[in-house]
């Protein structure tokens, strides 16, 4: 069953990487633009309040598929293009970001508003208080949710395969066209994925139990 591995491994291994490598770039901007645009939905300026809502009502209710599929296939008629690489990190972090700023912000109104009047108390500005005191309480709170979130991030990262990233699912489509095999790769493409979403669970929970200390 797994015969193909003899021949076809170092195609997993670099596929691999690269579905690592689409994920944390994707991961990393789309939790800085998560939390701006978490600012900018509870902060006091209206129009960014109304631009940021409406960013994530149509990032969270339209597949992740379809924006990928107009990043890379729609965008061009309109003269602007992307490799497939560069389209799968766009796509993946616009979506991440939505679900990271409602992760947010569900942290930071779990956070008692009498901090914030503390800070400004302190004589310290709006943007002072959000940097040194709300987020990072928030950021612990909303851990949990942000390490489910990489993880779904991870497992979404497949769909990347559909304008031609060699991710973990190119290269068992790829394998499974060539040696006329199906359940073989597609379930070291699947055992693959496992394995990384496990031990990012374990890191997750490790560093959930550091915080807690």
């Amino acid at each position: 069953m797994f015969n193909f591995l003899s021949e076809y491994y170092q195609m997993y291994i670099d596929a691999t990487l690269t579905t690592l490598q689409v994920s944390f770039i994707a991961l990393l901007i789309g939790l800085i633009f998560g939390i701006v645009i978490c600012i900018a939905k509870i902060g006091t300026i209206k129009i960014f309040n109304i631009l940021a809502t409406v960013y994530v009502e149509i990032i969270r209710n339209t597949p992740i598929l379809v924006q990928i599929m107009i990043i890379y296939f729609a965008l061009p008629e309109i003269g602007i293009s992307f490799s497939p690489f560069m389209s799968a990190i766009i796509a993946l972090s616009i979506n991440s970001a939505a679900y990271v700023s409602e992760i947010f912000r569900s942290g930071v109104l779990a956070i008692d508003k009498g901090q914030m009047e503390s800070g400004r108390s302190l004589g310290l500005s709006y943007a002072q208080t959000m940097k040194l005191i709300i987020l990072p309480q928030a950021f612990k709170n909303s851990l949990p949710a942000l390490g489910n979130e990489f993880i779904s991030l991870v497992k979404e990262s497949a769909i990347v395969y559909f304008v031609g990233v060699a991710d973990i699912m190119f290269a068992a489509n790829s394998i499974k066209n060539a040696t006329y095999e199906t359940f073989g790769p597609y379930l070291v493409a699947a055992a693959i994925y496992f394995v990384i979403t496990f031990i990012l669970s374990q890191f997750v929970k490790g560093l959930e139990k550091k915080l807690e200390k």
